[in-house]
């Protein structure tokens, strides 16, 4: 069982957290819609999570819907006292699995209910307002109306702590005039690096950075020098995406999602790599040269 240990910790909160977590998205049905084809695959997924020693899980209600909280609560409930479980609101799922923006005062109280049943918690570690002024990619414009209604439902103690997700610097600097914020959630990796300069100013701030789809979202993106670096080293491509993720900056927390508990150690491993001076450097090239072909993004 690989050790992840290795990677370091992070304060989240007022929490300690491994900095290399899981993220619960891939859990749901194919599209992120409906129940697994295997439900007892996914609950074991989570159950070795744990076991290995994770103990930061991202996920949302709108996962599925509610079918990935309810997996979480099956798989771990009661919650080990040093788990922390991070879920966000702002969008809910259509009919046809579309992903509908939910910004409203009604919608954003509802979801954060939503969460505290299916999880069966009675307040939330940490919840992050997902932006969806633009459903899959940030978009200027002010977020206060949204993020101030999760402030009540934070004064109200079903919330203890705040964050953001899909969002631009100045909306979190905005956002941080309301409220603290504890983590920012967006889109990051190797290829798609529009956020260094906002990790590096919430890294002074003592505020941890999430990236998802580490290796592009659902087209991974495919590049040589990542293939080379990985080869090189005895390693896959994620482990490499996640340990280059791990060095760029301390605040840099990870959630790298499965439903395969052998694609989970796989990933879990990465806290062991070791990347050598020359291989990051490589890997840096990539977004400078647009050394990569395929989709660098995802969504929600």
């Amino acid at each position: 069982m690989p050790s992840i240990d290795q990677a370091g910790t992070f304060i989240l909160g007022d929490r300690v957290v491994k900095r290399l977590g899981y993220g619960a998205m891939q859990l749901a049905g194919p599209g992120v819609f409906g129940p697994p084809k295997d439900p007892d695959a996914a609950r074991a997924v989570l159950r070795e999570a744990v076991a290995s020693g994770v103990n930061h899980i991202d996920t949302a209600d709108f996962y599925g819907p509610h079918i990935t909280n309810q997996l979480i609560r099956e798989a771990l409930h009661p919650y080990t006292d040093d788990l922390v479980i991070v879920t966000k609101i702002g969008a809910r799922r259509g009919e046809d699995g579309s992903w509908i923006p939910a910004p409203s005062s009604e919608e954003l109280t509802r979801g954060v209910h939503d969460n505290l049943r299916n999880l069966g918690l009675d307040v939330l570690d940490v919840v992050n307002l997902r932006s969806t002024l633009r459903i899959h990619e940030p978009a200027e414009g002010s977020i206060e109306a949204s993020l101030t209604v999760l402030a009540e439902l934070q004064r109200q103690g079903l919330v203890r702590h705040i964050g953001l997700s899909n969002v631009t610097p100045s909306q979190v600097e905005e956002a941080r005039r309301i409220v603290p914020i504890v983590c920012v959630q967006n889109l990051y990796n190797v290829a798609h690096r529009t956020d260094d300069g906002l990790i590096d100013a919430l890294a002074r701030s003592g505020i941890a950075y999430v990236p998802f789809f580490p290796l592009g979202g659902f087209t991974p993106l495919q590049s040589s020098i990542l293939s080379d670096v990985a080869h090189r080293l005895g390693a896959t491509p994620m482990q490499v995406a996640l340990g280059w993720l791990l060095r760029r900056a301390p605040n840099v927390l990870l959630i790298p999602g499965t439903s395969s508990v052998a694609h989970l150690r796989e990933n879990l491993a990465a806290a062991e790599l070791d990347l050598p001076n020359d291989a990051i450097t490589a890997l840096d090239s990539i977004a400078a040269t647009g050394g990569f072909a395929g989709d660098a993004t995802g969504k929600v």
